[in-house]
Order: structure tokens, then sequence, then C-alpha cells
């Protein structure tokens, strides 16, 4: 089973295992199942859909668990939060440097590989003091189904 990213379910979850180790997380039922719900899912899912998911696999979980453990994924790097115009916490299986496209209108999140825009560069040196990590480009818009919904009223 591959990912529209070309990387395979089974490679993922791998490297899950082995990132997990490399941070001195313990590998647990639990935490490999929510990671494999949120790589599968790559919508960039809520913690509630992702718990939603995680239920059918797991009915005795709770909402908590799902959010302490995405916690704990995001600090160790394991996922990165994606939260377009600022609503709630979502979540990225995919951690390689790359963009986003966000709907307006249903908040679907699409992503837009490093290669896909001319590198993005600042006009003025950073603050003294300032180290820049990372940089991330999210274009708003419309997405094809809410762009033909808005053309059709």
């Amino acid at each position: 089973m591959q990912n529209p990213d070309g990387h395979s379910h089974t490679l993922a979850v791998q490297e899950f295992r082995d990132r997990c180790r490399a941070v001195g997380l313990a590998l647990t039922h639990q935490r490999e199942i929510i990671f494999r719900t949120v790589y599968e899912m790559r919508s960039h899912p809520t913690p509630e859909a992702i718990y939603e998911k995680v239920r059918e696999q797991i009915p005795s979980i709770s909402l908590g668990t799902v959010y302490k453990n995405l916690k704990i994924f995001l600090d160790t790097g394991l996922l990165r939060e994606v939260s377009p115009m600022h609503g709630s916490l979502r979540v990225d299986a995919n951690t390689e440097d790359h963009h986003h496209l966000v709907c307006t209108e249903c908040r679907t999140v699409i992503d837009l590989g490093e290669d896909d825009l001319e590198p993005a560069r600042l006009r003025r040196p950073l603050p003294e003091g300032f180290v820049l990590k990372r940089c991330a480009v999210e274009f708003y818009g419309l997405c094809p189904r809410c762009a033909k919904e808005l053309h059709k009223s």
C-alpha cells in the first residue's frame, strides 16, 4: 500500500518505530495505532477525528490518551502541527519540509511540495538573536469542491 507521496505504509511504520527508539520513546500498541491512523488519514486530521478512527481498533481508548500521545509526537518531531487559520489543532505525519493549500470554506489542507514554489526569502535581516528553524507557506483559497459549490449558487 502506497500513499500519494509514494511512501509505503510499512516503511512509514518502521520509520516511526525507529524514530521512537531514537528519541527514547516507549513504543506501545496505542502509540503505533495512533500514528498509523494519522499516517493513513493524510488529511491533516484533528485530534477528535483521529480519536474516532482509533476507537474502531481500540474501543476503550480515551480522547485524553489520543491528545497526550499527539502532544508527545509533536514534541519529539514525530508529527508536525498544522493549524490552518489558527483553528483547532491539526496534525501532519509528513514531517518533510513542505507547504499547504488551505480551503477557507471547508478548511481542507492539501500538501504542496517544496519544489512547487520558489524559495521564500526575507527582505530584511531577522531581529537580532532570532534563530530561524523552518519556513512554511500557506496559500488560502477554495478547494475544487467548494469553488464548484460557490459557482452553483
